[in-house]
Order: structure tokens, then sequence, then C-alpha cells
């Protein structure tokens, strides 16, 4: 498994924290996705065989959300 934070620009709710969790959670090979608002992070623990960083920056710009490199 691995980890990686993504820095996700314009989360400000709860409503904002289910929507890219749940985003990232429908990705095959996505096992943990927790956003901590206050620091516009989200951590992820994924499979590399089946999920890349890009496919998951998709999911979240899909919702509406900015993801910083």
């Amino acid at each position: 498994m691995e980890k990686k934070t993504l820095n996700v620009q314009g989360m400000s709710c709860g409503h904002c924290k289910m929507a890219v969790e749940g985003a990232l959670k429908k990705l095959d090979g996505v096992t943990a996705a927790e956003v901590n608002l206050e620091a516009g992070k989200v951590d992820v623990t994924f499979d590399e065989t089946k999920v890349n960083v890009a496919a998951m920056k998709e999911a979240v710009e899909e919702q509406g959300y900015d993801v910083q490199e």
C-alpha cells in the first residue's frame, strides 16, 4: 500500500469533506481517504497497482475542487 497527501483547494465544510472522500473511495484500489479541512489536505491510502495519482486528482477535480501539486 502507498500513501499520498493531496493538497486540495476550496474545501470548507462537511459536505466538501464527504464529496472528496466519497469520490476517492469509489476508485478501485483506494482503501482510505481522510480530509483535513483546516489544512486543505487529503491523506489517501491506495494500491499503486490499481490506481494512480492522476486518477485520484481527476476524481477530486470532478467534484469541483482544485488539486495542487
